[in-house]
């Protein structure tokens, strides 16, 4: 993919904006739970559509501080443990109770699993209605990566972490997909 066409990381002002409007619309507990997927878990389209309760909970049902992504479910063989952040949890619990707990996670209106194709055109309606060009349902993961290569310094991490959390094979995959800051290169360089 070039630089041209990847898509757009969202902002912290877009994702506040999105988390508004997907609380004022209908499915806003399945629809946040979805869209943190992506923006906090980075996970793509296809991972969305088949995660299973089963990847987030423990033995006795009650929620598991992480995803143990399937290969199954993951892009090639890229499974594996995937952190939840805080917001992800919470998001989670307030919409479980309504849920079988079988299954897929995230279900269409009618109950039935949703394909990755559905799941990617959701995230491009959504971002087509906030104005969002650029954005598609690759923008959460580049966010993620983004955010978790700014931050991992900051707690003793390096950006081979940062691969391990992206499920990338290379490091080169990882750096295409962190956005360069330019206001962090404008104050490095003073």
């Amino acid at each position: 993919m070039t630089l041209g066409k990847q898509a757009k990381v969202l902002s912290d002002n877009q994702q506040k904006a999105v988390m508004a409007f997907i609380s004022a619309n209908r499915l806003a507990q399945r629809n946040t739970v979805m869209f943190l997927l992506s923006v906090d878990a980075g996970l793509r389209a296809k991972e969305v559509a088949s995660l299973e309760w089963s990847m987030i909970t423990n033995a006795d049902g009650s929620l598991a501080d992480v995803i143990r992504l399937q290969d199954r479910a993951a892009k090639g063989s890229s499974g594996g443990i995937v952190y939840m952040s805080k917001r992800l949890i919470d998001a989670i619990n307030v919409y479980a109770p309504s849920q079988w707990k079988s299954g897929t996670i995230i279900k269409s209106q009618n109950g039935k699993a949703m394909s990755a194709q559905v799941v990617t055109n959701w995230f491009f309606i959504l971002y087509h209605k906030l104005g969002f060009d650029g954005c598609s349902s690759h923008s959460g993961r580049r966010t993620a990566i983004t955010r978790w290569a700014r931050k991992i310094s900051s707690v003793g991490g390096s950006l081979r972490d940062v691969q391990a959390l992206a499920r990338h094979s290379s490091l080169q995959m990882t750096q295409r997909y962190i956005e360069v800051s330019e206001d962090a290169c404008r104050l490095v360089v003073g």
